[in-house]
Order: C-alpha cells, then sequence, then structure tokens
C-alpha cells in the first residue's frame, strides 16, 4: 500500500509510476501497465505530478471513481488491453489533505498471462520497465514469452 502523507520523497522508479491525469485517462497509462504487468509489477499513481526536480507532488482528481470506472472498462476491452491481470481490488483511490488520488496496484503478471500487451496486437504493444522507463519489448522478448505461455498451456494444471 502506498502512504501518500511523505509523497513528495518519492521518485519514479522500477516499481512507481506517477501520471498527471488532469485531462483524463494518458495514453501512456497503458504502456506503464504493460510494463510493470511483464516485469515485477508496480503503482500506477493517477493525480500525481512528477516535478522537474523529480520530487513527486499530489494535484489530485474532480473524480477519481469515474476514473476507475473508466480504467475498469478499458482493462477489460481487448481492443485496449490483450489481458486483464488487475482485480477490482487493485484499482482504488487514497486521499491526502483533501486531494483524492487513484492507485493501480499492478501485479507481474504469471507466466501463463503473458505477454500482457495493449492495443490488438501483441508484438507492437508488449513493453517491459526499465529503471522509470517502459520500454517495447524485442520480437525475441515477445516471442520466449508465447513459447513460455504455450508450454505451460500443454500442461495439466
Amino acid at each position: 500500500m502506498i502512504d501518500l502523507s511523505h509523497i513528495e520523497a518519492c521518485r519514479e522508479s522500477n516499481r512507481l509510476e506517477a501520471k498527471l491525469a488532469a485531462g483524463g485517462l494518458p495514453e501512456s497509462l497503458w504502456e506503464t501497465y504493460s510494463a510493470f504487468a511483464n516485469t515485477d509489477g508496480g503503482y500506477i499513481l493517477l493525480g500525481v505530478r512528477e516535478n522537474p526536480d523529480h520530487s513527486l507532488e499530489i494535484s489530485g482528481l474532480a473524480d477519481p471513481e469515474g476514473m476507475i470506472e473508466q480504467l475498469w472498462q478499458a482493462l477489460n476491452d481487448p481492443e485496449q488491453v490483450g489481458v486483464n491481470v488487475l482485480t477490482r481490488e487493485d484499482l482504488y483511490v487514497l486521499e491526502e489533505e483533501g486531494r483524492r488520488v487513484v492507485v493501480m496496484e499492478v501485479p507481474a503478471a504469471s507466466a501463463r498471462q503473458k505477454p500482457v500487451y495493449v492495443g490488438p496486437y501483441v508484438l507492437q504493444g508488449t513493453y517491459k520497465r526499465s529503471g522509470e522507463g517502459d520500454y517495447h519489448c524485442e520480437l525475441t522478448e515477445v516471442q520466449q514469452m508465447l513459447k513460455e505461455k504455450e508450454r505451460l498451456c500443454r500442461q495439466k494444471p
């Protein structure tokens, strides 16, 4: 669980990403979702700004519950996301000094779920996380995930 009371001391990392989301769901959110799911998981904070000095600051959201519903719809739309690895409990609102933030607690996907990709095309929409950045997976990385998934699916559960 994230503690917003000391958010200014946090920095984006391989397990934490901040998105202002003032104008709605940012497109880059989905790349981060894919990247976290395909690596070690992580937290995406919506309604949090990254300042020029890389410190984080809560800006808050006007309708976080509405944003959660938008997220849930997109996560279950195969045109938007190839695999939904979240449960309802992984999307929640935290409040600090009257400002509300949506938290997406993205778990690491199992080998049976990978690759987690965005959009309709697995090769173009699969990302991984390195440091504080999201990067397209190489063709060989996607092929390796697909091969492992196929191997596991052939085994008995």
